[in-house]
């Protein structure tokens, strides 16, 4: 059995001119960016956003497991099927972080026969996108600095400082720190913070401004400090903004590369979902959208992170609204959430595929708070029984949602076929009744207590001295309005990762509480987040290499 890079590199990968051709994008609206990626001119939507805009349909998962669901695969293989049957498809997916590529949870170009290529690349700094939202959120933290050293004319208080630093790696030794240490000529002494460039908000800003001009005011309104009466600091007031659009003049404009089956898609922005708004970006959600009949695309984890935060943020502020939802799961991880031990999964059994349906039944009723319709789609694997797929299949018959089993990873589009005809269904007999969970008039408490409610099945909210303090000064700033991007584990409903299945009637405590005002979000974080995470025992990296011939090895 080859393996997922295996596969990619035996593919025939097109030429991006063909690529964009197929796309619908003419010569002149794009640039190729190394032979078989392209970066899209913001200008196509002056010609393009008269067309019509095809469908969205949104990709989630039920609660992750060890066992996986095989969300990005199914994004992919969705796009091929509908692409198998005249359909003019295309996707979109967040790009992928070097430090779950290096760490645990692997990269994020797919696998099998349903892969975005080229997967090395892709992976593996890409475009150089993050990179540069890295260099302007660096930027920032340094001019913050240089600021405060060259006499603080603006007054800010070294005690409250809100912009700290990032990188594209896990790394738990850089989670606090002290600085500016060595003397005068070092800068001021403070303690200090970095996140992983995933959770920066300036990544947030690239994925949802609508293009330079938004970027620039997004950017403006970031706050980075406080100054000694307690007034917000703000990147426009350190004189930032000019030099940190400069820095992302390239990373705003999509990447277009294809699928192992020559289908369009757009690989842009890499928000995670547990920490972040875990979308792609808007700019290339709207061009695939007026480029395409169906525009497939992702949303980190399961729907109580990523499909909340698409709902609540993403079609909040983009006017963006899905046709349908395609929710993933597989025999595996149903019995995981079922009890059973990840070294036993290949032996049958459907008592423990009921048990942790529950888990597949609440992401549907979340699902439902929005009033999209939702295909089931059972990712199938060789060790799946018959007897495991047709208890499921029960099950959503008794839910009264439409199911199909696929297996897109070993088949690519053809695989996919069954979803793909289920979906088109659903969207033909959509009525159109999505909405938000919460109007924007609510509180910033209120809405946590509504998704905590809602979503996630609690009774009880919990606030630390500092996240309340910290919500009452939001409040009182003026930045209630804003949607919530509640950061919490993608293992469990609950903010404890080791509580599985079904959960109801438990507390869920906020230790603090951040402030986005440029891309438009408050962050309470939950239970033990973090915004860096840290490499696992043994890291991927330890299984990869390079060949004489500069061949990677072992990447999936």
């Amino acid at each position: 059995m080859l393996s997922d890079i295996e596969i990619a590199q035996a593919a025939r990968l097109r030429p991006i001119d063909e690529i964009a051709a197929k796309a619908g994008l003419l010569e002149g609206e794009y640039t190729e960016w190394g032979g078989h990626k392209a970066k899209v001119s913001l200008s196509a939507l002056d010609r393009i956003s008269s067309l019509p805009r095809g469908h969205l349909v949104l990709v989630t998962t039920t609660s992750p497991t060890p066992a996986g669901e095989g969300k990005t695969t199914m994004t992919i293989g969705l796009a091929q099927a509908l692409a198998k049957q005249g359909e003019r498809a295309m996707l979109g997916m967040r790009e992928p972080s070097m430090g779950p590529v290096f760490g645990i949870k692997g990269g994020a170009a797919g696998g099998g026969y349903s892969q975005v290529l080229p997967m090395e690349d892709i992976n593996l700094h890409f475009t150089g996108d993050i990179h540069a939202i890295s260099a302007a959120h660096n930027l920032l933290a340094a001019l913050l600095n240089n600021h405060m050293h060259h006499g603080n004319e603006l007054m800010i208080d070294p005690r409250r400082i809100a912009w700290h630093r990032v990188m594209d790696m896990n790394d738990r030794s850089l989670r606090n720190m002290v600085i500016g240490l060595g003397g005068e000529k070092s800068g001021m002494p403070q303690e200090d913070h970095f996140s992983i460039t995933a959770a920066s908000e300036v990544m947030a800003i690239i994925c949802l401004a609508s293009g330079v001009e938004d970027l620039k005011n997004r950017l403006s309104r970031v706050i980075v400090a406080y100054n000694r009466k307690g007034d917000p600091v703000t990147a426009k007031d350190l004189g930032a903004v000019g030099a940190m659009s400069l820095l992302l003049r390239d990373a705003i404009r999509p990447n277009l590369v294809q699928t192992i089956e020559g289908v369009p898609a757009f690989i842009h922005g890499g928000p995670f979902a547990n920490i972040a708004h875990g979308t792609s970006s808007f700019l290339s959600t709207l061009i695939g959208m007026h480029l395409s009949d169906y525009f497939i695309t992702e949303a980190g984890f399961g729907s109580d992170l990523g499909a909340e935060k698409f709902f609540n943020i993403f079609c909040r502020q983009t006017g963006l609204i899905p046709s349908a939802v395609v929710l993933v799961s597989t025999v595996r991880s149903l019995k995981l959430q079922g009890g059973v031990r990840l070294d036993d999964m290949k032996r049958t059994n459907v008592l423990a595929v009921r048990k942790g349906a529950a888990n597949l039944a609440r992401h549907l009723g979340i699902l439902q708070i929005f009033g999209v319709p939702v295909v089931v789609a059972i990712n199938r694997f060789g060790s799946d029984s018959k007897d495991e797929l047709e208890a499921i299949r029960r099950i959503c018959e008794g839910l009264q949602v439409p199911v199909a089993v696929s297996d897109h990873h070993a088949r690519g589009g053809d695989g996919a076929m069954d979803v793909a005809s289920k979906l088109k269904e659903v969207i033909r007999g959509c009525k159109g009744c999505f909405n938000t969970l919460y109007p924007d008039n609510m509180s910033i408490e209120e809405k946590i207590e509504w998704i905590c409610r809602d979503v996630y099945g609690a009774d009880k909210v919990v606030y630390s001295h500092e996240a309340g303090k910290r919500m009452a000064e939001f409040e009182a700033m003026g930045y209630g309005h804003l949607p919530v991007c509640m950061a919490k584990t993608q293992y469990s409903l609950t903010d404890d990762p080791g509580v599985l299945g079904s959960p109801r009637k438990f507390k869920i405590t906020i230790n603090d509480m951040r402030l986005s005002a440029g891309a438009g979000f408050v962050i309470p974080l939950t239970g033990t987040i973090t915004t860096m995470p840290g490499l696992p025992r043994v890291p991927a990296s330890v299984g990869m290499d390079i060949d004489g011939n500069g061949v990677a090895k072992g990447l999936f």
